[in-house]
């Protein structure tokens, strides 16, 4: 089957359906099993509609959306005013390239814009293998731990051939995509599911990350072009993290928390979720713990990840055939770690691994004020303490 090419009659129909006010994704879809296609919906009397949907959503729908002329020719130039290097694709339910792990979903996106590889999007096959595909998601506000762990994890599994899923949000998000987008081997290392417009970028300190997923993997929306960044919106798009992959790694996350969104998400739609513990003083951790007690699968490495999907092991710059060791740590490759003076061994003994404050810290090595300060500032600049909100300070684990 051929990548199909678009039509600017049909994309205005299918645009006119999905923008029509009190239409939405079920009275859509009982409208196309009815009548085939938006062309032959439109095609079709008012009438015949209420088979389908009430009187009031036919009324709504033989009338032509607002700014509707200027939403088909924008949209009709964005999808022919590609980028050099990038690839654009709208994607419906019939579509080849439409991921069938979406197809399992009670409410799957009838439409997708998509941005990304050419080589990706001009093969008529699905965009993703949800075999192959893991969610990492968490805190937009994390420890530096935290992101360390999400980029940690990202790299090695993308370095074991499985594709990435976040949604380019601030903190955990950006950590697992930029952590992916390093295992620069991979032919589809990351995907974004963003829940804006592909026009927008939200938040806006992640252009150039955006730019990079593009060129090296694929960024996905089923909100039309224009669509700002709305609070509804991204709930909304969890659903499709959660169902493009097999599992949902959750890093950090506090009880309140969009993640928990994903990983609820994740498991009502049959799909392992996995989550990593952290100190019991860490409002950050709390969400990654309710979750490990409803029964979500503790994790302390990408090895544990693995073994339990049985993934193939196989690093994507592997030549065919070969077969890589899994990585006993969820870090990427670094320099051997410097020999600390027995000041900054003494102080990151006393730290250990959870957020402690200027006072603790005191007690515990008996120093004075001004000592600590200078010895914890040498710790941060050389990237091994982190600072905390509230006067606190956190040990980062190195490779």
């Amino acid at each position: 089957m051929d990548v199909p090419v678009w039509q600017q009659q049909e994309l205005d129909a299918w645009l006119r359906l999905l923008s029509t006010p009190r239409i939405g994704n079920a009275s859509a879809r009982r409208l196309l099993a009815r009548f085939g296609g938006p062309e032959q919906i439109f095609a079709a009397p008012q009438a015949a509609w209420e088979s389908c949907i009430s009187p009031a959503q036919a009324t709504q729908l033989a009338r032509l959306p607002e700014h509707f002329a200027q939403r088909c020719a924008a949209t009709w130039h964005w999808l022919h005013s590609t980028p050099q290097g990038l690839g654009r694709a709208i994607i419906t339910l019939a579509d080849p390239r439409y991921p069938a792990s979406l197809l399992e979903m009670e409410d799957p996106p009838l439409l997708l814009y998509a941005e990304g590889r050419p080589d990706i999007l001009q093969r008529a096959v699905p965009l993703a293998d949800m075999r192959q595909c893991l969610a990492i998601v968490g805190s937009r506000h994390p420890t530096a731990q935290g992101s360390s762990n999400a980029q940690a994890f990202a790299h090695a599994l993308a370095e074991h051939g499985w594709t990435v899923v976040s949604g380019l949000a601030a903190g955990i998000d950006a950590a697992a995509h930029t952590g992916a987008l390093a295992a620069a081997a991979h032919p589809l290392a990351t995907i974004a599911v963003v829940g804006t417009g592909l026009d927008q970028v939200y938040p806006r300190q992640h252009q150039a990350l955006a730019q990079r997923i593009a060129r090296q993997g694929l960024i996905l929306s089923e909100f039309h072009l224009g669509t700002p960044p709305l609070a509804p919106n991204f709930p909304k798009r969890n659903r499709i993290i959660a169902g493009l992959c097999s599992g949902t790694l959750v890093v950090e996350a506090a009880l309140a928390s969009g993640s928990l969104i994903t990983a609820r998400l994740a498991c009502e739609q049959g799909r392992e979720v996995f989550a990593i513990p952290g100190s019991i003083h860490a409002p950050q951790a709390r969400g990654c713990h309710a979750l490990i007690r409803q029964g979500a699968k503790l994790v302390e490495t990408a090895q544990d990840i693995l073994e339990e999907l049985a993934a193939p092991t196989r690093s994507a710059a592997s030549a065919p055939g070969t077969t890589a060791a899994l990585p006993l740590e969820p870090t990427p490759p670094a320099a051997a770690p410097a020999r600390h003076s027995p000041e900054h061994t003494a102080l990151l003994d006393a730290l250990g691994f959870d957020p402690v404050g200027l006072d603790a810290l005191t007690a515990r090595t008996g120093w004075g004020a001004a000592q600590l300060q200078a010895q914890l500032l040498e710790l941060e600049l050389e990237g091994l303490v982190a600072r905390l909100p509230g006067g606190q300070f956190q040990r980062v684990a190195q490779s």
